[in-house]
């Protein structure tokens, strides 16, 4: 379920720091809920697809961690980032 490349260059250039940013926490927590977004959609018709659902909660918990990491750098970044995505709530 990887993104295709197209996908991830519009999701580095909606969400990258500065010109050439392609790896900060913001664009990978970007990417991550995507892939997520993909797999949930996936796991809905695939319900016995037991080794995508701990991809899944892998993804998740990587997730939570960058938001965690951006937290404590930047408040402000972490609150335009959870708004901009539609995270938590």
């Amino acid at each position: 379920m990887a993104l295709n490349t197209q996908a991830k260059q519009e999701i580095i250039n909606k969400h990258q720091t500065h010109g050439t940013d392609t790896g900060s926490a913001e664009v990978q927590v970007a990417m991550l809920s995507e892939r997520i977004t993909q797999l949930s959609k996936h796991l809905q018709s695939n319900l016995h697809d037991f080794s995508s659902r701990q991809g899944l909660l892998k993804m998740i918990g990587q997730r939570k961690r960058l938001l965690s990491y951006v937290k404590s750098k930047s408040l402000n970044r972490y609150n335009a980032l959870v708004s901009k995505l539609g995270l938590r709530g």
